[in-house]
């Protein structure tokens, strides 16, 4: 792969939907041979950023709301875009969810729009083997 694949997924705005996208993220993962430890660091990273994105936006948003998970895969690494409609509220800086998102995945940023918020996770592959 030269250029980025783009993959998305759309659920509804519910936590009983994150299994869906953990899978998602951890079927990629697997593609790009990553590691097993990386495999689940992504997986975990992935679902914590969604249920942060849920979390400030009150739990369940309006009927019909959609969050979108977005990967931009290459040869050696994934960028992962989880967002909402809305703005929301965003724990961010020294708290403790960051300081997970940033070990699992190294880079980790949040942006708010008049629209949407998102959490963008990019995880490189190490190369090695499990």
């Amino acid at each position: 792969m030269d250029d980025a694949e783009v993959i998305e997924v759309q659920v509804p705005v519910d936590p009983a939907y994150l299994a869906v996208l953990r899978t998602a993220a951890a079927g990629l993962a697997t593609r790009l041979r990553f590691t097993l430890g990386e495999i689940e660091d992504l997986r975990i990273a992935v679902d914590e950023a969604a249920a942060m994105l849920i979390a400030g936006s009150g739990g369940k948003s309006t009927a019909g709301d959609e969050m979108t998970c977005r990967f931009d895969v290459t040869d050696d690494d994934v960028t992962v875009s989880v967002s909402v409609p809305g703005i929301g509220r965003l724990l961010g800086g020294d708290t403790i969810p960051w300081r997970v998102l940033n070990a699992l995945t190294g880079t980790v940023s949040a942006q708010e729009s008049e629209t949407s918020t998102t959490i963008t996770l990019v995880k490189n592959r190490s190369g090695g083997m499990d």
